[in-house]
């Protein structure tokens, strides 16, 4: 989900300049300053398949690995990703990063199991890439450095704080995944996975399995994934592959007919700005504030190493024994996308979320608030399944010729960790079969609704 630091439809006047393969279409010749390529250039004089991504949040990075995945080994390919702020700069850079299957009331999401196997899989696909001795060579300016994690595997713990739901809630834990199991625990064994918890009604979920992910470190090393990919086809010599990273905005959907074979919008709250899909969306931004808590060195009890993150009204993505995230607000239909809080949106946060954190980890006292940021989320509506993203062709919005040459993949709100891989994938396919039934119709029956 992509996140513009400005108004992101403050657009660049050098796109039709900067975009296009020199190689292949000669009238194109000159490239932004911003571009970010690997290129793989063969003997074949075929025509590439050519694939505009607008977005590099969650569902771009993970739409783009898919396209390069699925495409053909002979063709020749080639995908533009469009982000102005670049890699993770909109709101799926600054998500919270906690990943787990379950809703708030502990029941398994929609296709609950199939996510979160294939989230584990893009996230091993970035600890890979990440780890690979190919680092320096393919990516020598990635923001990545030796330490930084991609993923902390310590389980999350979710305390029961209300009698409301809890015995609904205990009854659903029942019915968790192997994979990603839920044992209802008590409070000493609670306040053993993490000391001071506050267990009030003596019942706690641990998720041992969930994880917590960097998001930004997980982005960035996902994008080398896809570059790492392309180079690895450059060494076959049968086929060109090309991946290239536009710092840039893009006017309006036209704009882009006749260069690419298909453009997919993956703009997070920014789609329902463009003006062919402005006002036709079911989305409602919601722009929600982190603060980043550190412990200070004169207090000598750390977080300990191994204990869980804390899900609760607010949540606590542990970083490190010294360092941790707290979230989120939600300040619904905001139309500001900048990361930056001003003093008095972030005491007014702080002032919501230090009490809910303090409800449940009373030791957040002795954290010191480091500095806060923002996002804006792009959230879809509440259908019989759930709150799920919005996929399809949306050639019927663009007014061009309806040949499945435009796509839409938003909407993935607070779980864009859970949904983006699994859609992702799915949006490949049906890309590169230019065939929208493989998307379930759980995902493209917004559409229809529109239309009435």
């Amino acid at each position: 989900m992509a996140l513009i630091t400005q108004n992101p439809f403050l657009f660049s006047t050098k796109l039709s300049q900067s975009r296009g393969l020199l190689h292949y279409f000669p009238k194109r010749v000159s490239f932004s300053s911003s571009l970010l390529s690997i290129r793989c250039f063969s003997a074949v004089s075929q025509k590439p398949l050519r694939y505009a991504v607008l977005g590099a949040g969650f569902a771009g990075l993970s739409v783009a690995w898919h396209l390069l995945q699925q495409s053909s080994e002979e063709s020749n390919f080639c995908i533009d990703i469009y982000d102005e702020v670049g890699i993770g700069g909109g709101a799926s850079g600054m998500s919270g990063g906690l990943l787990h299957p379950y809703s708030p009331k502990v029941r398994l999401l929609w296709r609950g199991e199939e996510c979160w196997k294939e989230s584990l899989k893009l996230l091993n696909v970035a600890e890979d890439a990440r780890s690979s001795k190919s680092l320096d060579m393919v990516m020598p300016k990635t923001g990545l450095k030796e330490g930084d994690f991609i993923v902390r595997r310590r389980g999350i713990v979710r305390p029961m704080l209300s009698v409301k739901n809890m015995h609904m809630m205990n009854d659903n834990a029942q019915n968790c995944i192997a994979s990603c199991r839920i044992e209802s625990i008590h409070k000493d064994a609670a306040q053993k996975l993490v000391p001071e918890l506050c267990v009030p009604l003596d019942l706690a979920f641990h998720m041992p399995e969930a994880v917590n992910v960097n998001p930004q470190n997980y982005l960035e090393a996902l994008y080398l994934a896809c570059k790492t990919f392309v180079k690895s086809k450059c060494s076959l010599d049968i086929s060109c592959k090309e991946l290239n990273l536009h710092k840039e905005s893009v006017l309006n959907l036209l704009e882009l007919a006749g260069d690419y074979d298909a453009v997919i919008v993956c703009l997070g709250s920014g789609a329902a700005f463009l003006p062919e899909l402005s006002g036709r969306l079911p989305l409602r931004t919601c722009r929600g504030v982190i603060a980043h808590l550190q412990l200070p060195d004169h207090i000598r009890e750390d977080y300990p190493e191994n204990s869980p993150s804390i899900l609760s009204d607010a949540w606590l993505a542990v970083q490190g024994p010294q360092t941790l995230y707290l979230g989120s607000t939600w300040e619904w239909k905001s139309r500001n996308f900048s990361r930056h809080v001003p003093d008095e949106e972030a005491s007014k946060a702080l002032a919501e979320l230090l009490p809910k954190a303090s409800a449940v980890y009373p030791a957040i006292k002795n954290w010191t608030v480091k500095g806060t940021c923002a996002g804006l989320r792009a959230m879809p509506p509440l259908t019989a399944e759930g709150s799920l993203p919005l996929l399809g062709c949306i050639d019927e919005f663009i007014g061009g010729p309806t040949e499945c040459k435009y796509w839409l993949f938003t909407g993935l709100g607070s779980r864009g960790l859970f949904y983006h891989a699994l859609l992702g994938k799915l949006m490949a396919q049906a890309v590169l079969s230019c065939n929208e039934d493989l998307i379930p119709s759980e995902l493209t029956s917004w559409k229809h609704r529109v239309k009435q």
